[in-house]
Order: structure tokens, then C-alpha cells, then sequence
């Protein structure tokens, strides 16, 4: 079969079966091998898209005959490296043109890329624009060891490729983005729960959860001593340490409210309360340690409670918020205020308390505003 007829079953399986899959791993997997059925000589594929996400810039999928395809994540920060800057992919991306070097006798001049793929047996290099409908520019990169390179006609149809690779991965492409930034403005879990289709007002779940709230101590000091841009390093810092060690406990991060920090750990998720309960504790100690070094130490008073919460959007029928809501949410937030009356970095209700296998000392029983009868309250030595 000639390149060009194979060419044309590939163009045609990319914008029929290609773009219902959800897999870009599978998708860039089964695109290779119907190239190299078409005979077109691959050793290596790259694909990188562009990502809405405030940490990461992009993510891809790297193809290799021996491997198969494998994730990857670029971290935004490498934007400003010699990996990206004067690359191939920042020139094509750039001029929004197709890109083609011979790896056959490169100079000093070359970008490293390109040295690491001739070291790797490579002979030819092949980038194509990939242009989304949003306009934004992404980048398809084929590499092949066959000496001699690419035909003409294989670098030919490589280009043409492009545009439906692009209708293809499109799809994939922007579910990825809408995920990242659900992720980044609701958390993990409220942005699977309205991905799976929990958007209307009033759509709640009751669960029951251990109930974090973190409140940093000393900022109206802080903000008076240090710079405005030092005060935002230092919330930057806080927000990252304590967002980061809930996150990596399987909890959700809800709020964040001035220097607060309302979070979540639903028990059934946690597999039992004692377990939800261990997660935060860990996520307390974690934050400690977290924001006990560095030049500008950050203190902090948390509260612990254990109970059932509205887990869901509210709001009016324009602008929803996905939070949590009920009387075990009010409780935590006021014993926060007795963890700075008492002094203590880290306070707990009394089901907290009973669900949790650690050591508490009781702190007496007091007047809570909304309940009729004093709550007991256990510091933890978190």
C-alpha cells in the first residue's frame, strides 16, 4: 500500500473512531501503529499540549516502538529553561509552521533536543503545528532512526496529518482542561462531583466527614514588618503548605477565607471514621512542619470535628458556590477561636476525639455560640 493511501485511513480513523477515544495515551498508541502500518518509519512520537492550570504548563503523551506511550507533565517553571526556550516546540509554536532537521551532522548550534535524539540512534526529525479552535498552538513531533530519514512523501504526510490529529486530540485535549481548572477553583472532589454532572442549585449530598479549619496566627504582625510583596510570599507559602498536605491525604479543600482554610475528609472515602480522622491529624502535623522552617516561620491554630455536613452547590440561580454547610461546619470554625483563646495550635470536638485513636488533653467544657449547652474540647498535640 502507498503512503498516501495508508495516509488517507489514518486521516480518516482520527476523525471518526481516533476522537471518541478518552484515552490520549491510547490514542497517540493507536495512531503510531497505523502510521507504521502505512509505512511510515517511527522510532519516536512526542505530542505536547498547553494546559490551564496555575503550576503546570503542559502536559503530552511520548510514544516509543519499544515502550508504547507514557504520560507526561511539564511543570511551568521550564518555560523560562533552555528545555523550552529556543527548542523545536517554542519555534513551531511560534511560527505556527512545520519544522524538519536532519540528525545527521549537527553543529554546536543545534538545540540539545536534537543531539539527545541523534544520540538515541535518531535520523531524521519531523514537528507540525497543531492548531486547536480556540487557536491556541500545540505540537506533534516524529522522529525516525531509519537511515536516510523520512521520504519526502512520509515528511508530506506528516504535515497533512496535522489537522486531523488536531479534531482527534481536540476533544481529549479540552475535557483535560476543563478538569484542571474544576480542580484548581472547587478542589478535587467537588470538581468530580460537578464533572459527573452535580451543577444544579440545591444538588447536595449528606456525608458524614472529619471537618478541618486552619487559621493562620499573626498576619496583622506580619503584614506590618515585611513588604507587600514579602506578605504574599508568605501567604503564597502558607496556602501551598497547608492546601498540599490536605491534598495528599485524600482531602478536599473547600475554602479559603481571608487566612482560613476550610477542608474536608469524607469517612466514606476514608474507608472509617477513625481513618478520616488519622488523614486530617496527619494533615495538621504535615502543615507544622511544613510552615516551622524558613526565614519567616508561620503559625497557625486548627480545629478538629467530626460530623455530617451539605456537601453540594448553593447559591443564586446565576452564581453557585460548591461548599459545605450545617451545624458541624459552624462548630469547627468556632472551635478554631478556642484554640487561640486557649493558646493551643490544635483543638478537637468530643466525636473527633472518640473516633481518633490519639492522645488528647481535655480542656473543660464551653459555651459555643448556636448550641444550647457547652461542648467539650480536647486539645491535640498534633
Amino acid at each position: 500500500m502507498a503512503v498516501a493511501d495508508g495516509g488517507r485511513d489514518v486521516a480518516e480513523w482520527l476523525v471518526a473512531e481516533g476522537r471518541l477515544l478518552t484515552d490520549p495515551v491510547a490514542l497517540v498508541d493507536a495512531f503510531c501503529r497505523r502510521l507504521i502500518a502505512a509505512g511510515v518509519p517511527l522510532q519516536r512520537v512526542r505530542i505536547g499540549q498547553s494546559i490551564t492550570h496555575p503550576l503546570l504548563s503542559a502536559w503530552g503523551v511520548v510514544w516509543t516502538a519499544a515502550k508504547g506511550g507514557e504520560e507526561y507533565v511539564i511543570d511551568r517553571k521550564v518555560l523560562a529553561t533552555s528545555t523550552f526556550v529556543g527548542s523545536p516546540f517554542e519555534a513551531v509554536i511560534r511560527s505556527r509552521r512545520p519544522l524538519r532537521r536532519r540528525l545527521d551532522g549537527l553543529g554546536p548550534d543545534d538545540h540539545g533536543v536534537f543531539h539527545e535524539l541523534a544520540a538515541a540512534g535518531g535520523t531524521d526529525y519531523v514537528a507540525v503545528p497543531i492548531v486547536y479552535g480556540n487557536d491556541t498552538v500545540q505540537v506533534a513531533s516524529f522522529v525516525t532512526d531509519r537511515p536516510g530519514g523520512f521520504g519526502d512523501d512520509e515528511a508530506a504526510l506528516l504535515e497533512r496529518l496535522r489537522h486531523p490529529l488536531a479534531a482527534a486530540l481536540e476533544p481529549t485535549a479540552m475535557r483535560r482542561s476543563a478538569a484542571s481548572l474544576l480542580r484548581t477553583y472547587l478542589g478535587v472532589g467537588p470538581a468530580d462531583r460537578v464533572a459527573e454532572g452535580a451543577i444544579r442549585r440545591g444538588d447536595v449530598v449528606a456525608v458524614e466527614a472529619a471537618i478541618l479549619f486552619v487559621d493562620m496566627r499573626g498576619f496583622t504582625a506580619l503584614s506590618e514588618r515585611l513588604t507587600s510583596a514579602a506578605v504574599l510570599a508568605v501567604l503564597d507559602r502558607y496556602f501551598e503548605t497547608v492546601a498540599q498536605a490536605i491534598v495528599d491525604r485524600d482531602g478536599d479543600v473547600l475554602k479559603f477565607l481571608g487566612d482560613g482554610v476550610l477542608a474536608i475528609f469524607p469517612v466514606e472515602q476514608a474507608g472509617s471514621a477513625q481513618a478520616a480522622c488519622d488523614a486530617a491529624v496527619g494533615a495538621v502535623r504535615a502543615i507544622r512542619d511544613g510552615l516551622a522552617t524558613g526565614p519567616d516561620p508561620v503559625a497557625f491554630a486548627a480545629a478538629l470535628h467530626l460530623g455530617p455536613v451539605l456537601y453540594g452547590n448553593i447559591g443564586s440561580p446565576d452564581r453557585l458556590d460548591f461548599t459545605v454547610l450545617g451545624p458541624a461546619v459552624n462548630l469547627t470554625s468556632r472551635l478554631e477561636g478556642l484554640a487561640k483563646q486557649f493558646d493551643r495550635p490544635t483543638v478537637c470536638s468530643d466525636p473527633f476525639r472518640q473516633a481518633w485513636a490519639g492522645t488528647t488533653e481535655p480542656l473543660g467544657a464551653h459555651p459555643i455560640r448556636g448550641l444550647a449547652e457547652p461542648q467539650p474540647v480536647f486539645a491535640i498535640e498534633a
